[in-house]
């Protein structure tokens, strides 16, 4: 949290602030205790080869990140500073930078996942071996860990108590930003030997995407436009729009607030204000946000979840289809080849795009899993492989929500319809019709389930099915039946009340 500002002596001759996912000057709070605790502030920064090494070699999320990297380095060197950027193991790399700068101190913001957990122990063990103190504040989040708990002090596992204990600990204190302004005369350069330039991906390893064609804006500027254009356009209708993915309707903030190119605070104090003023859809995308820490609190609390276990564990009996069959019904939907348009359309999306609307990642997720009799862990690896704004916590929240294993799952039995998903969130088409471009002459009648169409519909849209378009791999309501079936097993410790099933049903939605 913000502290209160004395005027004290400074703690350390030199500190270097380790940037991660915080790529922003503005309202970062690791920042701003280097600054405030060290005469001379230094900034680094890693790209961990341990994280880049298991990648595509075409990368949207490198490419952001190494253009995001580019304007920090640009705003530091504005303001008397500049940024010194490895490659390598961070665990290696960190301390050396750190020996080599003379640093007393490092500050970094903290990460929950348990890959940067043991990374950051083995830096904190290398640094107190050279006598050097590191310090982690919260930045990523409102509240963390344990600031939102039950009367009884545990950790919440539904989410709706645990937005009303979230909101009303909520006051302007902990949405006050860090002043970093007022301290950046702390930051130094680094020593001529140790600047280089921000590499290029090709130093990398790495190939340009389509991030530019995308029109997908960097660094804390980007930040800036998306934010001004969602708050001062769109964020009051939210509540309606964000279900329909053929409409611009969501911040698209999402990318920005995993890098941490804009402040958590920043944005969810404008959200807080305009809903005590009256803003349904304010408070709707505040919901997000708190969404979004909900499933960070499951994670620090819940480690296994990312080792592939379910929340729960008797979901951890079911048994998910598998073999040759498996394999070639889980490539038609990466694909999009599955033959239910919205399912096709949605999966063209992401592996063009790097983005899903959040309403078609519950479909697209219901239909791998109860409809196709998938593991829920391979959906949720792709989904970590291809999303721009991929985030552990909650990749692997909405995929256990989805498969119904999850804290705050949707019921085991409630199973998304594909065809009628796609008649009330996309009545028109507009958006099958964008991504399956071969389905665009269809009627708005016909383009949700082309099987149904008559041979004369099909024949003047130019639509051959099996050739053109893929017939359906799955019937709908036999797969649900075998479904029902598939998930028998817990369903005793669903109608004893062991799995915990919520009384009442939300759903995470899209930031």
């Amino acid at each position: 949290m913000p502290p209160i500002l004395l005027a004290v002596d400074k703690t350390f001759p030199r500190g270097l602030m380790w940037f991660r996912r915080d790529l922003r000057l503005a309202d970062n709070a690791a920042l701003f205790h280097a600054l405030h605790a060290c005469r001379e502030v230094v900034c680094g920064f890693v790209f961990d080869t341990a994280i880049l090494e298991g990648l595509p070699r075409a990368d949207r999320r490198v490419e952001f990140i190494r253009e995001s990297l580019a304007e920090l380095a640009q705003a530091l060197q504005a303001r008397g500073g500049s940024l010194v950027v490895r490659h390598g193991l961070a665990e290696d790399e960190l301390p050396r930078l750190a020996r080599e700068l003379g640093v007393q101190a490092v500050y970094a913001n903290r990460d929950d996942e348990p890959a940067a957990q043991a990374r950051d122990a083995r830096v904190f063990g290398a640094l107190a071996n050279a006598g050097i103190t590191f310090h982690t504040h919260k930045d990523k989040a409102v509240f963390e860990r344990d600031e939102v708990q039950t009367q009884a002090g545990q950790s919440f596992s539904v989410f709706t108590p645990y937005k009303r204990a979230w909101l009303a600990r909520l006051d302007d204190f902990f949405l006050k930003p860090y002043p970093v302004d007022h301290y950046l005369d702390a930051l130094v350069r680094a020593p001529e030997a140790l600047r280089t330039p921000v590499p290029t991906l090709a130093e990398l390893g790495f190939e340009k995407t389509n991030l530019g064609e995308l029109e997908i804006p960097t660094g804390a500027s980007g930040a800036a436009q998306l934010f001004e254009d969602f708050f001062d356009k769109r964020i009051d209708r939210y509540h309606e729009a964000r279900d329909y993915p053929g409409i611009r309707g969501p911040s698209y903030l999402g990318i920005h607030l995993r890098f941490g190119t804009v402040s958590i605070r920043e944005v969810a104090a404008v959200a807080h204000r305009l809903s005590l003023s009256g803003s349904q859809g304010a408070a709707a995308w505040l919901g997000e946000l708190i969404w979004r820490e909900f499933f960070f609190q499951i994670l620090a609390h819940h480690p296994q979840v990312a080792a592939g276990k379910s929340f729960r564990p008797e979901y951890d009996k079911i048994a998910w289809h598998h073999g040759k069959h498996a394999d070639a019904l889980f490539d038609a939907w990466c694909e999009g080849r599955t033959g239910y348009p919205l399912v096709d359309a949605a999966m063209a999306q992401i592996r063009q795009s790097g983005y899903m609307h959040n309403r078609l990642r519950m479909v697209v997720a219901s239909f791998l899993c109860k409809d196709l009799g998938l593991d829920w862990r391979r959906g949720e690896a792709f989904f970590a492989t291809y999303l721009n704004d991929f985030e552990l916590a909650s990749n692997n929240g909405n995929w256990q929500w989805a498969a119904g294993s999850g804290c705050d799952a949707q019921p085991w039995f409630r199973i998304f319809n594909p065809v009628t998903q796609s008649e009330r969130f996309d009545p028109e088409g507009k958006f099958i019709r964008r991504y399956l471009p071969q389905l665009a002459r269809l009627s708005d009648a016909a383009i949700h389930a082309p099987w149904l169409a008559t041979p004369v519909e099909l024949e003047a849209a130019g639509v051959q099915l099996g050739e053109t378009y893929p017939k359906p791999i799955v019937d709908h309501g036999q797969a649900r039946e075998r479904t029902l079936q598939r998930y028998a097993v817990v369903k005793e410790a669903a109608a004893t009340g062991s799995g915990q099933p919520p009384q009442k049903k939300q759903r995470p939605a899209q930031r």
